[in-house]
């Protein structure tokens, strides 16, 4: 698992520099945003087998995380127009992994709830996705590297809870 490092920015000074300073803030947000990148994808691999889309798994996250909601709900928290909510949810409704009801509130609108086969597929998508992620630590970090990663881990945590 090697990485090649971006290409350093001139107020940055690195490890190789022997001066001992500190790399950039600039530096270190490229390199994380690169390696974050290479990580999502490889994570995204790790349970092609499911055969669900991004944009399927990212639904049914949303909605097992977060409840019911409409699919105007659905397509503003995806960023996508809702025509293109209604096909992904119409092949989540199709496979058995969605269910629509109407709503109470408005019924004029239904409401997008996760099935019991749609929970089983999601906590198979993500156990294989933490399955890869640790054989990979495990065959690849001796345990000092493995306390670093967590340490990382730890930090990264603060900067997203910001």
């Amino acid at each position: 698992m090697s990485s090649s490092p971006a290409t350093p920015l001139p107020s940055d000074s690195g490890p190789d520099s022997g001066s001992g300073e500190a790399p950039g803030a600039e530096r270190v947000a490229d390199d994380l945003a690169a390696v974050v990148s290479r990580l999502l994808r490889r994570l995204r691999g790790s349970s092609a087998d499911s055969l669900l889309t991004p944009s399927q798994r990212s639904v049914l996250a949303r909605l097992q995380d977060g409840g019911p909601a409409t699919t105007a709900a659905l397509a503003r928290a995806e960023l996508v127009r809702p025509q293109s909510m209604r096909l992904t949810l119409g092949a989540l409704e199709s496979r058995g992994l969605v269910t629509r009801a109407p709503d109470l509130a408005d019924g004029r609108k239904s409401v997008v709830s996760v099935t019991e086969a749609g929970s089983t597929t999601l906590a198979g998508v993500r156990a294989a996705k933490r399955s890869w992620l640790a054989e990979a630590i495990a065959g690849e970090l001796d345990g000092a590297e493995r306390r670093t990663l967590a340490e990382a881990v730890e930090l990264i945590g603060r900067l997203v809870d910001e």
